[in-house]
């Protein structure tokens, strides 16, 4: 049986599905390329949004998440840690 992931991996999931789309998605998208139900996601959104991880933007009358300098520090520490993890057999 497979395992549910953690709220680390969740956030992960969603900050690089931002990065891979060059910085900026909209939320359909991001809800999609995360696995996550709307409701899950905005929860989610919420508290990258407080923890200034991600920012909303207006491009062409749609509005977009953005990864923010901080979203992307995030998402190399998380890298670094499994790494670490993967280096000691965790």
């Amino acid at each position: 049986m497979a395992r549910k992931r953690d709220r680390i991996s969740i956030i992960e999931d969603m900050l690089t599905s931002i990065q891979n789309k060059g910085g900026d998605i909209k939320p359909t998208h991001l809800m999609y390329k995360s696995n996550l139900s709307y409701n899950r996601m905005n929860s989610y959104l919420e508290e990258l949004l407080q923890k200034d991880l991600v920012r909303r933007v207006k491009k062409k009358s749609y509005d977009y998440i953005m990864i923010t300098d901080k979203g992307f520090e995030f998402v190399q520490k998380i890298r670094e840690m499994k790494e670490f993890e993967k280096t000691f057999g965790l």
